[in-house]
Formats: C-alpha cells, sequence, structure tokens
C-alpha cells in the first residue's frame, strides 16, 4: 500500500500561517503533541469501559524520547492508534478554504473552541520546530494494518503501510536547523514539567537518578546507592481532580508545595472549587500570606483545560482583586484563542467570573462566623486582600461588609456595622456627622492619640497602602453621615466640634501680637499661624495638615487618580492655643525673649511629628541646653 496526495488546505500559505501566527511561543508544539497521545490513550480506556474493546487495555503511558544525532524528537503512546483511513481524515483534511478565511475565523470568539478542537490543527503545530513530520500508528480495530505518514511541510504527503507491530502512535519530528534547543534534555524536560505536569496519563521521560538503600557500612549507618529510575514527568491524580471530601488538610497542603516548591510560607486556608452547572469548573484557589504592602504577585494561578496547562494569565477569569491568590483552575468552557495562549471574551468567563468571587466571599464569611478569633488573627494577613476587593468589585463589597474588620489603637477589631454602633453617641459633631479619628501611624501621631482618648474618643488604625482609599470608602458605605478625620489632621476640638464654646482670654491685640511673633520666628511660608481659644490643658502649638489637602495627596502617590495633588507642596497649619500659660508668658516678655519661647514651643510640635531634622533638630537642642 502507498499513496501521495495533497493534503486538503486549499491553500499552500497554512503553513507559515501556523508557524508565524497561529502558535505565538514554538514550545507549544510539545504540549499539543503529548495532549493528543493523552486523548488517545483515555479513548482506549473509554472504548473499554462501553465494551467497544475486549483486548487488554495494559498500562497507558506516553513516552517522550530524543536523540540528538538523528536530530528527532518523538512522541509515542498506546492509546487508540489510527488506521490509513483515519489518518486520512483527521490529519490530511484541515477544514479551511484559504489563509484568508482562517485568520478571519481567528478573530471570531465564538468560532475559537470550534477551531482548536480540530485534532488536525494541535497536530501541525509540529511544523513550527520540524521540516519533517512522521507518522507511524496502528489501530485498536481487529486486523488493523499498520500505517505510516510522512509530509515535509508543504501540502505534499505520503501514506504507506508502517512498522508499528503494538497498539498506538508514534509522531517523529525531523527537527528543523532553527529548533535545535528542543534536543536538549533539560529544555524538554522544561517545557514538560510547564504543561504535562498533572496529565491524567502518565508521560515518562528517560531516567532520573535517586537513591536507594544498600547495606551499613562499618559503623552499621546505613549506606544509599544511586540508581536510575524511569522519569514519570506528572501527578495524573491531582488535588484538584478529587472530591472535597477525599481530602484532608494535609492533601491542600502538599499539593500548595507541589505548585510552589520554592515558597517559604504555607496558605491561611483554601476554597476548592466543583461546578458542573452552567459551565465546567474545578480548582482550588490558596490565599497566601499577604504583607501589609502592595506585594501583587500576579501569575500565581495557572489555568488549565482537563489537566493540559494552557496559561497564568488568568485576569478575565479571576477578578482583579482575586490575582492576589494563588492554585489552580481548571475549566473545559473556558474559550481560548487559537493557540490557547490567550482568553477570548465570553459570557461564559464572566459567570465564571462572578461565581470565583462569590465563593471567595462565602469561605470568608463562613471562616468569620464559624471562628471569628482565628479570622481576626489572620487580619493582618488577609486584610490588604479584602479590602482591595471591597474598593474594586461592589459584589464583593456588599458580602466583605459582614466580615471586614477594622481595628482600634487597643487592638480591638469590629466589623464596620459594630464600630459604627460603638461611635455613633459619642463622636458626634454638632451638626450630627459621626466621625472616625484615624492613624496612619501610630508612633508618630502617639501625641493626637493620646489627645483624643482623653476625651473618651476611639482612634482606628489605618496604616495600609490602600487605606487612604478606604477611609472614602468607610465615608460612602460605612454608615449614615459618617466622616473620617486623620488624628493630626487638627486640634481634637476642631476635629469633632461641639457645641459647647471656649472664650479666648487674649485681646484682638495680644492675639495679634501672638500670631506676629510666632510668623517671625517660624519664618516659613508654608506655615499658616492660627490663634484660636482651647483649652488651657491643651497643647500650646499643634501642627496639622488640612484632611482632605493631605488625602488627595496620599491618593496621588498610590495612582487614585489625583496626580494633580501630587505635585503641590505641603502646607501645614500652626495652632497657637491662646489659653495656655505658656502663650501668656510670649504676651508677656519682651520681643527676643517672646521669640523665643514661640520657636521652641512650635519645634516641639514640629518634633511630635517628626518633622524637625537637620540642622533645625541641632539647633533645637543647642536652645533646649541654654534654657534649662
Amino acid at each position: 500500500m502507498q499513496e501521495q496526495g495533497t493534503i486538503s488546505i486549499h491553500t499552500e500559505n497554512i503553513f507559515p500561517v501556523i508557524k508565524k501566527f497561529l502558535y505565538s511561543d514554538n514550545e507549544i508544539f510539545l504540549r499539543e503533541l503529548v495532549s493528543n497521545a493523552v486523548d488517545a490513550s483515555q479513548k482506549i480506556k473509554r472504548l473499554s469501559s462501553l465494551g467497544q474493546f475486549a483486548g487488554e487495555v495494559g498500562d497507558l503511558i506516553v513516552d517522550v524520547k530524543f536523540d540528538e544525532a538523528a536530530k528527532t524528537i518523538t512522541i509515542s503512546d498506546n492509546g487508540i492508534g489510527m488506521t490509513a483511513e483515519e489518518i486520512k481524515k483527521y490529519i490530511n483534511q484541515i477544514a479551511f478554504s484559504g489563509a484568508t478565511e482562517f485568520m478571519e475565523k481567528f478573530k471570531e470568539a465564538n468560532d475559537a473552541n470550534e477551531i482548536i478542537g480540530r485534532f488536525g490543527l494541535g497536530f501541525y503545530s509540529a511544523f513550527m520546530v520540524a521540516d519533517k513530520v512522521e507518522i507511524q500508528s496502528l489501530s485498536y480495530q481487529e486486523d488493523a494494518a499498520p500505517a505510516r505518514w510522512i509530509c515535509d511541510g508543504s501540502t505534499s504527503y505520503e501514506i504507506s503501510e508502517g512498522t508499528r507491530t503494538t497498539r498506538g502512535t508514534d509522531v517523529i519530528l525531523h527537527i528543523n536547523d532553527d529548533s535545535v534547543e528542543f534536543l536538549n534534555q533539560h529544555r524538554l524536560q522544561e517545557i514538560l514539567d510547564k504543561y504535562a505536569k498533572f496529565l491524567p496519563i502518565p508521560i515518562h521521560f528517560g531516567t532520573k537518578s535517586t537513591s536507594e538503600p544498600d547495606g551499613e557500612d562499618e559503623e552499621g549507618k546505613p549506606k544509599y546507592k544511586s540508581v536510575d529510575v524511569a522519569n514519570i514527568i506528572n501527578n495524573t491524580n491531582p488535588a484538584w481532580t478529587k472530591a472535597p471530601s477525599e481530602l484532608k488538610d494535609e492533601d491542600y497542603l502538599a499539593f500548595y508545595r507541589e505548585l510552589y516548591p520554592y515558597s517559604m510560607d504555607e496558605p491561611l486556608f483554601w476554597i476548592h472549587l466543583n461546578v458542573d452547572y452552567p459551565f465546567n469548573l474545578t480548582g482550588i484557589l490558596y490565599f497566601p500570606k499577604i504583607k501589609n504592602e502592595l506585594e501583587v504577585q500576579r501569575n500565581k494561578i495557572k489555568l488549565y483545560s482537563r489537566q493540559v496547562f494552557i496559561t497564568d494569565e488568568v485576569k478575565d477569569i479571576v477578578p482583579e482583586f482575586l490575582m492576589l491568590l494563588h492554585g489552580v483552575i481548571d475549566s473545559p468552557d473556558i474559550p481560548l484563542n487559537v493557540s490557547r495562549s490567550f482568553l477570548q471574551a465570553d459570557s461564559n468567563v464572566k459567570k465564571i467570573n462572578n461565581y470565583i468571587t462569590k465563593k471567595v466571599a462565602d469561605k470568608l464569611q463562613e471562616i468569620f462566623k464559624s471562628d471569628r478569633k482565628g479570622f481576626e488573627e489572620k487580619w493582618n494577613d488577609i486584610g490588604l486582600f479584602i479590602k482591595y476587593g471591597m474598593l474594586s468589585d461592589d459584589k464583593f463589597a456588599e458580602k466583605a461588609n459582614e466580615f471586614c474588620l477594622v481595628k482600634n489603637t487597643d487592638n480591638e477589631s469590629f466589623t464596620i456595622k459594630e464600630y459604627y454602633e460603638k461611635v455613633r453617641d459619642i463622636q458626634v459633631d454638632k451638626d450630627g456627622n459621626i466621625v472616625y479619628l484615624y492613624t496612619s501611624d501610630v508612633a508618630q501621631q502617639d501625641g493626637f492619640i493620646s489627645t483624643a482618648k482623653s476625651k473618651g474618643y476611639e482612634v482606628l488604625v489605618l496604616d495600609g497602602p490602600l487605606d487612604t482609599h478606604f477611609a472614602a470608602y468607610l465615608e460612602q458605605k460605612g454608615g449614615e453621615k459618617v466622616q473620617l478625620k486623620r488624628v493630626d489632621s487638627d486640634v481634637i476640638d476642631k476635629l469633632i466640634q461641639k457645641d459647647e464654646k471656649v472664650e479666648l482670654t487674649l485681646s484682638e491685640e495680644e492675639s495679634k501680637k501672638v500670631a506676629d511673633v510666632f510668623e517671625k520666628s517660624i519664618g516659613r511660608a508654608d506655615m499658616k499661624v492660627e490663634v484660636d481659644a482651647l483649652h488651657a490643658d491643651e497643647l500650646p502649638v499643634s501642627v496639622t495638615i488640612d484632611e482632605f489637602m493631605r488625602r488627595m495627596k496620599d491618593m496621588a502617590k498610590t495612582g487614585g487618580g489625583m496626580g494633580f495633588y501630587g505635585t503641590l507642596p505641603d502646607n501645614y497649619k500652626v495652632t497657637v492655643n491662646g489659653n495656655h500659660p505658656l502663650v501668656k508668658r510670649i504676651v508677656e516678655s519682651e520681643a527676643e525673649e517672646g521669640e523665643k519661647l514661640a520657636k521652641q514651643a512650635f519645634d516641639l510640635a514640629l518634633l511630635s511629628r517628626g518633622l524637625l531634622t537637620g540642622a533645625d533638630l541641632t539647633s533645637f537642642v543647642k536652645r533646649s541646653v541654654e534654657m534649662i
């Protein structure tokens, strides 16, 4: 039997298209050919289970070999095999009328599944790296004859009687000069580790060295020897393919270490995804420890389709904030482009996105309700992630409002609703606004915190990279008439203004004199001096920055679309307590002495805020020694 013919693609331009357009990364050829071999293996298993194959299935395995001298790579399986007629049907007929039509089909999202589903197209990825491809196959069918097919990358092929004596298929690639990098043990191992790590049929690639017991030495200690064993690439039954009821915590942790062998930390907890309607989706998502900084380690979630690795670019399937998670998602229903490298816009993608968001929110709520203490202990590791989700996804925020925590300076935790109830009757100003005081730096703002607490007020700790934006979220959705003010953005009586009015003991003339003395002693255009009526036991001088301006500048630093404010200089307000005894001394002092006292009081205020540095700090220390 010998036959020559022309591959039914009706154009001689299809191979350049495959090489340059269809597959963006030529290493994908090995994924496609190994996946085809796995499919062939699963088909014989399926036929046997249906009673349509009475022979011995045997131990199914896919074998990958290379011969550097002969410049060949061979992918072999003992699966269903093909007859000559089936080779002609599945290999020769690529159902496109021309390269132009092919490229048009590629652009249509609805056609993507149909395109990638064609056996022949995946097979032809071999011509990305080979200038000649040979198939040797023997079908499972009784009395089938072995068949051989060979093609040099043109539209011509030759089919003849083959030499294979056992069921299955060999695909032999004669590697071209541009692709000799793949005739390398390490390179092929790398590709197989990437794409075939969890395929459902064992993938064999040469041997590897391991150690085994070899008796004892003279001191009675065990000896080991190095032996070569079969190198099986994959775990054929990874954790995500099992039912959650089959797995224990140690199984999930072991799988995490399998996915991320170099990770130093164990995950906090995980979610096992398992849904078969209205789409098929399985997977495990792990919550890693997230430091209190925006170290968004993307590309940690791997997308598989029937256990074949596709990509770690999952931004369309997984909401932006969930990109902080690690793990695996496997779905045959996710539409891909022809090379399987990129996702296509599709209603299923949106449904999967929404499903994953809901599952994550439900899991967090479940943990919060069942073990609030444990949830609070994990908050420092998961708080950033939850706030990120609330700021970027309204549906997630609706659920997260029930388990999102805020902490005060005493390290007590509250839900958003609990905190609202706690302060609503105490921290209310004369206009009925409920004022949440907060600190972004407990140590640096300690003086302001102490003053607030002395009045019975609570102070929240909002010191994370997203907390400027989260403060705005709390104002919008944290409760009726809520305002957030940083504890150092003004004197406490101005932050929460009550009806009570404190009278200024200075005359108008004395107030002007105090303002003039401070302005002269400070001598800085960015410091606006105000003399105010405060309680006598309040600080003599406070240096603050307006809440609105500071918040806009902070948002500009974190990319909040406030870039204009980021370019503006800092402007501070210097509040002089006109009722403090020190201010009365300044009024009564000679000009030089008054300016010295004013400068000292101002520097103390700067020092309490960490704003006194360099030569100004040196002068302050020297002046302080002189005044003792």
